[in-house]
Order: structure tokens, then sequence, then C-alpha cells
């Protein structure tokens, strides 16, 4: 069979397969057990495989990939239109196989192993900080009902929780006392975890001299310049700053029409987590820039001075983006603005 182009719809056991040729002709419909997949491709002369960037479609790029194939992997949302009546997996590898044809699709890179091993520390880590969050929530919420009221803050909540427990004249019975000091334990079981992930993270950078160059810009730190490492690579995916900004979620939403430019708030789309993270950088550079002076903080300064602070961390993590994306691509270090 000369085929041109196949589309996999991954699953966790049972995969949907869809071939054509060089016309259009369909040359492969089937499904294939997991156990058959690198079996049934290694045979197969090099062709065109398309996925969607889901579960474990990272490995099977790196896989097929090993047998000569050319693998690519495209968002879900932009798979979707090309699906024929209704939804199940024929359908879809029918619609992935087309998707992976079109001239102008957007492809996502494919992860190296040692990217998904950092991607996979920094979301344990998001998972340990969401869980110390709602631990503190909810032991504050505990003292609330015996009318001890604790400051929204972590710090604050440490250093509380000993004193409540030595004091013996706030009214906490015995038993309660025994419940809180579990709580506290906890709290520094899980403050000892994130340390560790963080000290993970900070020896990562110091190895990683893509790490260690993003780290000379003001509002991004290890944890930020590793996210982003481990999200875009290199960043050649993208053909400007601006595209990685915007695949970010950081420039503005259009709703635009009949030559009628409208530009709302940003977009909100794509990564999430390292949307936040840029966001949170900005708004600590935001703060340090109030004492200084180089053409980079008396920007950010006037631009929350005519609109106001949250505008600026916003323009501030959208042109750490774009410093970024040069850094990465280019290979450039940061110049600083004089």
């Amino acid at each position: 069979m000369n085929i041109a182009r196949i589309g996999v719809d991954l699953a966790k056991q049972v995969f949907q397969v869809h071939g054509v040729d060089r016309t259009e002709k369909v040359l492969v419909r089937r499904q294939l057990r997991r156990s058959q997949m690198l079996d049934y491709f290694s045979k197969l002369t090099p062709c065109l495989i398309g996925m969607e960037a889901c579960g474990s479609a990272h490995y099977w790029a790196r896989e097929l990939s090993k047998l000569g194939h050319e693998v690519r992997l495209m968002a879900p949302q932009f798979v979707k239109p090309y699906v024929k009546s209704g939804k199940n997996d024929v359908n879809d590898a029918e619609a992935i196989c087309e998707a992976v044809g079109r001239p102008n699709m957007r492809f996502v890179a494919i992860k190296t192993a040692e990217q998904q091993v950092i991607q996979a520390e920094h979301r344990i880590r998001a998972r340990l900080i969401k869980s110390r969050t709602a631990l503190s929530n909810e032991i504050r919420g505990l003292l609330a009902e015996f009318g001890i009221v604790v400051a929204t803050s972590i710090g604050r909540l440490r250093k509380a929780l000993p004193e409540l427990l030595e004091d013996g004249e706030n009214g906490l019975s015995g038993s309660f006392r025994v419940l809180l000091a579990g709580l506290g334990e906890e709290l520094r079981a899980l403050d000892d975890s994130i340390a560790a992930f963080d000290a993970r993270i900070a020896q990562t950078a110091r190895e990683d001299d893509r790490i260690r160059r993003l780290l000379e810009v003001e509002g991004i730190g290890p944890v930020t310049a590793s996210a982003l490492v481990t999200a875009v690579g290199n960043g050649t995916q993208f053909n400007s700053g601006r595209d990685m900004s915007a695949w970010l979620g950081l420039t503005p939403r259009q709703y635009s029409s009949g030559g009628k430019n409208r530009l709302g708030g940003i977009s909100k789309r794509g990564d999430k987590y390292m949307r936040m993270l840029l966001i949170h950088g900005a708004r600590a550079a935001l703060n340090a820039a109030k004492n200084k002076e180089d053409g980079r903080s008396r920007w950010v300064k006037s631009l929350a001075a005519r609109r106001n602070k949250n505008i600026a961390t916003v323009a501030l993590a959208n042109k750490n983006a774009r410093i970024a994306w040069s850094i990465l691509s280019r290979g450039e270090s940061y110049k600083k603005a004089a």
C-alpha cells in the first residue's frame, strides 16, 4: 500500500487508523490494539501521521518518529471542524487525517521525554499548592467556628497554629486541639513537599542554559523559566513573539466584523498555568519597579498610572512572553533597558 497520510485517533487500548494515498483514496480504515501499534507502523513506508495533542500523544509521536514517519500533533479544537456527521472513532480518525494535510494547519511541537519529566514536576507541585491552599482554608474555617479568626495568609497561619495550641485560655477543647495539631502536621508536610519540588526546579534551572538566560528577565523566576522551556522548548514553532503571546492567551480577544475592529480583554486561551506564572511574575516586577528608573520600569509605571495596575501587569506579562520567545528561539541573552 502506498499510503501518503494517516490519521490516528488515540485511546487507552483501541486505536482507530485512517489512511489515504496521494489521490485521497482511502486505503486503510481499521482498529489497532495498543500492542499492535509499533509493529503495524514499522512495516509501513514512512508517511505523514497526524494525531490530536492529547494524553500519550507525545509518547507515540516520539516512537513513530523513530520508525521514520513524519508525525504532527494538532490541538483538538482545530480538528473538530473536519468531523463529518456524528462523533465516533472512525469519523475522528478521518477528520484527523484530513486536518493534518491542510497547508495552513497549526501544529503542536513534540515534547521530549525530559520536557515531560519537568512538566510532571510542575503539575505535581501545582497540585500540592492547591491542596495546601484548601487545607489552610479548612483550618481557618474550623477555627472561625470557635470565634478565632486568622488572617488570610499561609505565613500567618503557620505562625498562629503553635500559639493557639499553647494558649490554654482560648476556649479550645482538648479533642479539638488534637485535630488542630494533626492539621498543622499535614500543613508542614505539604510545605516540605513543595520545598522539595522547588529545590528540584532550581537545580534544573542551574543546569539548563536556556533557563539561566530567561532568569535575567525581571518577572521571570526559576519556576516560570523552567515551565516556559517545558511548554515551548526553543519556541521555533512560533513565527514571532506575538504568536507565542497569543498562544498563551495574553493578547486581546477580537470581536471584529464589517471592517470594524473591536478588541476586548485578553483571550485567556492556551496554557492557563503558564499564563498564571507570567502574570504573577509581572505583578512582582511591577511592585519592584517603583524604586527603579530604567526605561522598562518607567514604561510600566507610566502605564499603571494612566490605566491601572492590572492592565499594566498583563501588558508586562505580554512583553515578558515576547522577550522569552526571542531569547529561546534566537539563542540571545536579555539586554536590560537603559
